[in-house]
């Protein structure tokens, strides 16, 4: 499956799963990370690490590890 960490740049995709556990699935769908909103990937930061991207109309700064655990289709 591909997941969240591997969208490029400018590029939107859509969440098919969170397959995250406990705590850190429901602070993921707490920031409006849920199945089936687009996600767009604005920028990444220089070193790798955080992605910015555009979720509902707003922006949001999310960790690799946290990318990862996203599914998108």
């Amino acid at each position: 499956m591909k997941t969240l960490k591997e969208v490029k740049v400018g590029e939107t995709a859509r969440v098919r799963k969170l397959t995250g556990e406990g705590p850190t699935k429901k602070r993921i769908m707490d920031m409006g990370i849920t199945k089936g909103v687009e996600i767009y990937v604005r920028k990444v930061a220089p070193l790798g690490d955080p992605m910015e991207l555009n979720v509902r109309g707003y922006e949001l700064s999310v960790r690799k590890a946290d990318a990862e655990l996203i599914e998108v289709e």
